[in-house]
């Protein structure tokens, strides 16, 4: 059963129970913005049919990023006649070329979606997209009638298609911010998620951070969540430079984060840094051309 949060006028959080997922849904004088809409048809319809309760104006949705969990409701809300779903040109590219192998990741869940079986399983792309070709920071604003959403990104972070919806003093963050477990650091660019995270907690126009699974959150908790990755990225360098502090995973117990999310992280970083990616080579500004990682990929699918 889906739960609705008003936590402004007009602007609400819609909590569903698979993944933990967060919707966000804005509320316009002519139209309403949907931003991410589940893990397929199932999860995509009680969205909707939440939504619909609280309004019967047109939606426009949002994609947080290109993540199975975020994307494959989409077809439930194109059936009801949308055409204007917006991403980040990263999101597009990867969604075209891998949302298909990311099905197996909804099997138990969605198994109409896992197997594009029956009604509302197909992949919908992106039709909007924000300006530029997704490597720099950019903004654009969506008018919804007497309210403007301003969609934006920011850099490099869960991964390089994080696109943030902010309204009023309420700022949608997708899975850049992450409350109640630990990052998911499989598709990410660590080192800088913690400059991406600290501009974040920067914006003074919001009070309202709504993560892309948990509670809403406020300043401090984004502040101390880019502030605890910059101390498991510090520990994890000073471990690998120094020859007498044994094998790399030894830093595992040593991280905030748990055993398995750590792992994750070693794993991240170390793949980066083969692929000749490290913190220096590129900034919040200029993401590199080509990286993604396994869930993108359904590689673990």
């Amino acid at each position: 059963m889906a739960r609705t949060q008003e936590i402004a006028d007009g602007i609400y959080v819609i909590t569903t129970d698979d993944y933990r997922l967060n919707t966000g849904l804005i509320v316009g004088g002519e139209k309403a913005m949907v931003i991410d809409t589940g893990a397929g048809p199932r999860q995509g319809a009680e969205i909707f049919r939440a939504a619909r309760r609280l309004t019967d104006l047109p939606f426009v949705v949002v994609n947080t990023h290109a993540h199975y969990d975020h994307i494959f409701g989409n077809a439930v809300f194109a059936a009801d006649g949308v055409t204007d779903f917006w991403a980040h040109p990263n999101a597009e590219r990867a969604m075209e070329r891998y949302a298909d192998r990311q099905r197996g990741f909804v099997e138990t869940l969605e198994p109409e979606m896992a197997h594009h079986q029956g009604p509302n399983t197909d992949i919908i792309l992106p039709t909007r997209l924000l300006p530029g070709d997704g490597g720099r920071a950019s903004f654009t604003r969506v008018d919804l009638g007497d309210r403007a959403v301003t969609l934006f990104y920011l850099g490099l972070g869960h991964t390089d298609n994080d696109v943030l919806a902010g309204v009023d003093e309420v700022l949608f963050t997708g899975d850049i911010v992450e409350q109640g477990s630990d990052p998911a650091f499989d598709d990410s660019f660590p080192e800088v998620w913690v400059q991406t995270l600290a501009t974040v907690a920067g914006l003074d126009r919001y009070h309202v951070f709504v993560p892309g699974h948990g509670t809403p959150v406020e300043r401090t908790f984004v502040q101390r969540q880019s502030e605890t990755m910059r101390v498991a990225i510090d520990r994890i360098a000073a471990s690998t430079a120094n020859p007498d502090a044994g094998p790399t995973t030894a830093a595992m117990y040593k991280l905030p984060y748990d055993a398995g999310v750590t792992r994750i992280l070693l794993d991240r970083l170390a793949w980066l840094e083969e692929k000749g990616i490290t913190g220096q080579d590129y900034t919040a500004d200029e993401a590199p051309s080509g990286v993604t990682g396994p869930i993108t990929t359904g590689e673990h699918a």
